[in-house]
């Protein structure tokens, strides 16, 4: 079990300024933030981030094991995350809720600073491995398109479908190539096309369990 109690450094030992559990990782996260925008991925150390935030490398390694898992933690931690699902009452209105929502997380990522930072970071073969490490896992966006589509099944607006991790992933890969690709904002009608001619087809057109 690991310490969530920050008394590494000389101040934090002191009752009066000791951090724990979610106080001490926010002043960590706000720290290598700091770092990324400072110095940029290349010269980002565990190091460093202690260093500003008034802790020990210990105490960063029980959290995160790597300089990476770190960095992609800042970057997190300063995008919206929005983790209810959305309950319209239809596949088509939930659909067009959650996209909007990954619109706004999306826009929060390109976000000159935070694209600006981060294109720095995943030119390193290690940043770049451990995204594709993030994405091959289920996250609370898989989580959502999956409630999603049992919601739908049993409103019988779909059959019964078997719903893969990358086909549960394509609202995020949809709407991110659409910021990447064209640039800019992504608006209400976008986000109805990319439900109404690309997400319900592929849908409908998936094996029955």
């Amino acid at each position: 079990m690991r310490d969530s109690t920050d008394t590494a450094h000389p101040r934090a030992t002191d009752p009066k300024t000791r951090r724990r559990g979610a106080e001490l990782e926010a002043a960590i996260l706000d720290a290598a933030w700091a770092e990324l925008r400072e110095h940029g991925y290349g010269r980002f150390t565990m190091e460093g981030v202690a260093g500003r935030a008034g802790t020990s490398k210990p105490v960063l390694y029980r959290r995160w094991s790597s300089r990476a898992e770190l960095a992609l933690a800042a970057w997190d931690s300063r995008v919206p995350v929005e983790t209810d699902v959305p309950d319209t009452g239809s596949l088509r209105g939930d659909l067009l809720a959650l996209f909007e929502r990954i619109a706004r997380r999306a826009g929060a990522m390109v976000n000159g600073m935070i694209a600006g930072v981060m294109a720095d970071a995943f030119r390193h073969p290690e940043m770049a491995e451990l995204l594709r490490e993030k994405l091959a896992r289920p996250t609370t966006l898989t989580a959502a398109v999956a409630l999603i589509v049992r919601r739908a099944v049993d409103r019988g607006e779909l059959p019964p479908v078997r719903l893969s991790h990358r086909a549960a992933r394509t609202p995020l890969d949809l709407v991110r190539n659409e910021f990447i690709t064209c640039g800019g904002s992504v608006d209400h009608d976008v986000l109805a096309e990319l439900v109404d001619e690309v997400y319900l087809p592929l849908l409908r057109g998936l094996d029955r369990d």
